[in-house]
């Protein structure tokens, strides 16, 4: 029984859970150095472990005893306490793109960032369920935004632009709560507690990369037997970790197949050729062999290449789809002739800048026992989990949301959102609500008008004040009132755009400015209406006479004659832009009439009325010089005169004709009927100086013909093209 307790001399006991092996080491740090006290490697002695995830937690946990007895009698220190590192083969990473599209022109904000991001997150996880059969909770241990995108474009910050369509592609990574709960388990079935967890591409980290280097843009690998882990590090911390099921047991079984031998003699030649020029062996078959290094290397070389293709491939998928600035290699599997030199083809990058990190990242260690003790690649990880925990980060801690209480993932910057992440509180009760949108059309195009934003959440953290961004601790107490959705979205008739435009009409011979009326779904509605949602709103490019008589406050009534363009019209009688209409009463009318109808008498009796006033005894039609033809002779009574007249009004065939031509209002004269071509004596268009190849005519958007008959409101194009 060891003699003094590990709280008292304050050592620091890791493991490194392998597939192969436990390797336990205890030591403890003074002045930046750390002291490595005994070291203790202890093989499964059955396939408890497969690809770093514990499958018979009883076994396992008899090993890590063994490992604990061995050192406990080196140090006679009775240990209680062990820092322990989850395997980067059990993480599982998810990539994916998740969009936002604002109702209108949004100014973004880090707050939306957040809130977008965090969205994605939620889909990444929600994708990763899909696939995922088991009940397992998962927790996220990180996640890296590869790229962001403002209306469809790449950008590098959104903070501060103004868009209509934001979205990020980020790379989330989760760790399985089996995973966790079997590491911990087994100590526990050792009488060991876990002090400090972390991630096993970080404690290689925490040795192979110095802080000095973590600002910059690197990839780590770890090859070991049967996955070869990465992660990715830019702007002093881990962006993402990857994983790839190819590492040093495929190479031993290409050894094992060339030389004859089974897996674990295959194993000790791959080791003995990267330390030897030549390996002797017994094969199966009982001869004595000997096989060189270079040999070795050349029947492992396909393999190796396939390997570093596949870590390139991974690592510039996670790191955004571009190569990083250097790699560095741990781990037995990397340890094989070729390996970083194939990784510096693939990334394209100097061989220099792809090392195998071992014993010249270890200055900062020292073995008070060097026994049997060799500083290569695979003490990276055990020492690291040793460093990683006086990080004070990294670890499982616990905290209490709306009195809950929370297992998460510390990576050394948790704050108030992670948390509530982790507990399921929903993204959008974290932020400000709008109100529901109201959605309808205007003129046959949707619409919507925005709610308004509600009351963002309430949180506290300790009892205090705080906000989603406030970083929080092991034991914190947080408490998160959901926020509230706004009033929902309205607009009234006189809010819409096209409604608030003016346009212009001849009144009695004054121009005015007319407004707009609107139908909704087909009924006539006043500028104070309240939209509903789905209505079907209608903004006119006319008004009706009657609603131009209201504007004048001109009373129509029955005596009441309304001229539109010099046309009779009535109430309900379209009057669009640069119309001219006229109210008058009956006789004012008549009496204009005929004011005006000696001009167009001659046509008028030619053409309609001369047989019905040739054999009249009480009016002649005299002729003059010019040939034009007059009445004469009226007789006085004034009810005959007049009874004579609306005769001759009836038989009138010649009138005025109202068409647009290319938007222009256009005033057809003296014609019963006319036909396009009559267009051209009304035009400015010469048709003797072509100004293209040839004239485009339309008539409401068809192509007519030139003797085709036009009519009262005809729309017209005439151009060259």
């Amino acid at each position: 029984m060891a003699s003094l307790e590990q709280s008292d001399q304050k050592v620091v006991f890791g493991l490194d859970i392998g597939t192969r092996s436990v390797v336990g080491t205890v030591g403890y740090m003074n002045e930046g150095q750390f002291n490595v006290i005994a070291q203790s490697v202890e093989k499964h002695q059955t396939r408890a472990m497969l690809d770093g995830q514990i499958h018979d937690i009883g076994k396992v946990g008899a090993t890590i005893r063994v490992v604990k007895e061995n050192l406990e009698q080196q140090t006679d220190i009775h240990l209680t306490d062990v820092c322990i590192a989850a395997a980067g083969r059990v993480l599982r990473t998810v990539r994916t793109t998740y969009e936002y599209e604002y109702p209108e022109s949004h100014e973004i904000t880090d707050e939306d960032i957040y809130n977008l991001n965090s969205a994605a997150v939620e889909q990444a996880y929600a994708e990763f369920l899909k696939s995922n059969t088991s009940n397992l909770k998962f927790y996220l241990v990180g996640y890296s935004v590869m790229h962001y995108y403002l209306d469809g474009y790449q950008i590098a910050n959104l903070e501060g632009h103004n868009a209509g369509k934001v979205s990020v592609e980020l790379i989330a990574t989760f760790l399985p709560d089996d995973c966790v709960d079997g590491l911990y388990k087994a100590c526990e079935r050792a009488e060991l507690n876990v002090a400090n967890l972390t991630l096993e591409p970080i404690a290689a980290m925490m040795v192979a990369i110095p802080d000095r280097f973590r600002m910059l843009n690197l990839a780590l690998i770890d090859v070991g037997a049967g996955t070869s882990d990465i992660c990715v590090t830019d702007d002093g911390s881990i962006t993402a970790y990857g994983m790839l099921p190819i590492a040093g047991d495929d190479i031993t079984e290409i050894i094992a197949h060339h030389c004859l031998v089974d897996f674990n003699q295959a194993d000790e030649i791959k080791i003995a050729a990267s330390h030897n020029d030549r390996v002797e062996y017994i094969d199966i078959m009982g001869l004595r062999k000997t096989i060189t290094a270079k040999e070795i290397a050349r029947i492992i070389k396909p393999q190796v290449d396939m390997m570093a293709q596949k870590a390139v491939e991974e690592i510039k998928k996670l790191n955004g789809d571009k190569a990083v600035s250097a790699v560095f290699v741990v781990g037995g599997g990397g340890c094989v002739p070729g390996y970083t030199k194939a990784i510096a083809k693939e990334m394209d990058i100097p061989e220099e800048r792809v090392a195998l990190r071992g014993e010249e990242v270890m200055k900062n260690i020292t073995f008070l026992n060097n026994d049997g003790i060799e500083r290569d690649s695979l003490l990276v990880t055990p020492l690291g989990i040793c460093i990683s925990y006086y990080e004070e980060a990294n670890n499982f801690i616990f905290v209490s949301f709306n009195g809950i209480q929370t297992k998460i993932y510390d990576n050394g910057k948790l704050q108030i959102v992670d948390a509530a992440m982790q507990a399921a509180f929903p993204n959008e009760d974290l932020f400000p609500k709008r109100g529901e949108e109201l959605r309808y059309t205007v003129n046959g195009k949707e619409r919507a008008s925005r709610g308004e934003p509600g009351e963002p959440a309430v949180i506290s953290l300790n009892g205090k004040p705080a906000d989603i961004h406030t970083k929080i601790h092991a034991n914190d107490i947080i408490e998160v009132v959901p926020s509230t959705a706004g009033a929902p979205g309205e607009a009234v008739i006189e809010s819409i755009p096209e409604f608030k435009t003016k346009f212009n009409v001849n009144v009695n011979g004054k121009n005015v400015e007319a407004s707009r009326f609107a139908t909704v779904n087909g009924e006539p509605q006043t500028a104070l209406y309240s939209i509903n949602p789905g209505d079907e709103v209608k903004v006119l490019d006319y008004n009706t006479a009657e609603q131009i008589a209201a504007l004048m406050d001109i009373e129509i009534n029955e005596d009441t004659v309304i001229i539109v363009n010099n046309e009779r019209g009535d109430k309900d009688t379209p009057v669009y832009e640069n119309f001219k209409i006229e109210f008058k009463a009956q006789e004012e009318a008549i009496m204009d009439y005929y004011r005006d109808f000696p001009s167009a008498d001659e046509v008028a009796i030619s053409q309609a009325n001369q047989e019905s006033y040739a054999n009249s005894d009480d009016v002649k039609i005299i002729e003059g010089k010019d040939g034009q033809l007059s009445f004469d002779d009226l007789p006085d009574d004034d009810g005959e005169y007049k009874k004579k007249e609306q005769e001759t009004v009836k038989n009138i065939l010649a009138h005025d004709l109202h068409i647009f031509v290319n938007n222009d209002a256009v005033t057809l004269h003296g014609k019963a009927d006319y036909i396009f071509v009559d267009i051209f004596d009304a035009i400015d268009f010469d048709l003797s100086k072509p100004n293209g190849r040839s004239i485009v005519t339309t008539l409401n958007g068809a192509t007519p013909d030139y003797m085709q008959a036009i009519h009262e409101g005809d729309k017209i194009e005439v151009y060259w093209k």
